[in-house]
């Protein structure tokens, strides 16, 4: 009898150390395929947002399949010659408009629409995105301007990880006229 119980215990330790494999296997290949997804200035900026210019159709089914819940875009309506949001719902994902019009959407008044969407989807997976990424890292710079105190510089690092590239100077302008 006390050799079946010691069977026992190690029969456990496998199935447990399996499941463990299987888990840690299986999380490796949904990381592998987001990075499939082929997506211009794919970033992850956080372990639940995904930052990124626009992505194709087939981009977003790679991310409904692999567990992304929302789909944020920050182009307006005019921007796009597809529907994007039946194309998402229809992924089985929310879709979230905060329609940003280029440079001069850059706003205070967005960034603080975009922080309390973020805050309201609880740190759900996510994809934030825009045509190149830039209005994605603008917005996310003014974000940070506010949470930091005011330091230019920060804000400035904190909205080109999230993918703040030609837009740089023109909202380091705008936090420069703020500190003023």
């Amino acid at each position: 009898m006390n050799a079946f119980k010691h069977l026992g215990r190690y029969t456990g330790f496998r199935l447990v150390l399996l499941i463990g494999l299987f888990c840690l296997s299986y999380a490796s290949v949904q990381a592998q395929d987001i990075s499939k997804a082929d997506i211009p200035a794919f970033n992850q900026a956080s372990e639940t947002l995904y930052t990124s210019a626009q992505p194709s159709k087939e981009a977003l089914e790679i991310l409904a399949k692999n567990g992304v819940k929302h789909v944020i875009n920050l182009r307006p309506a005019s921007e796009l010659d597809w529907d994007e949001q039946a194309w998402v719902e229809s992924l089985g994902m929310s879709y979230h408009s905060i329609p940003v019009a280029g440079a001069k959407g850059i706003t205070t008044e967005n960034a603080v629409k975009l922080d309390a969407l973020l805050a309201k989807l609880k740190n759900e997976t996510t994809l934030l995105h825009c045509s190149s990424s830039n209005r994605v890292g603008g917005l996310r710079a003014l974000m940070e301007f506010e949470a930091n105190g005011g330091n230019v510089d920060a804000a400035i690092e904190a909205g080109k990880a999230w993918g703040l590239t030609g837009l740089e100077g023109m909202v380091r302008e705008q936090l420069t006229a703020t500190t003023k």
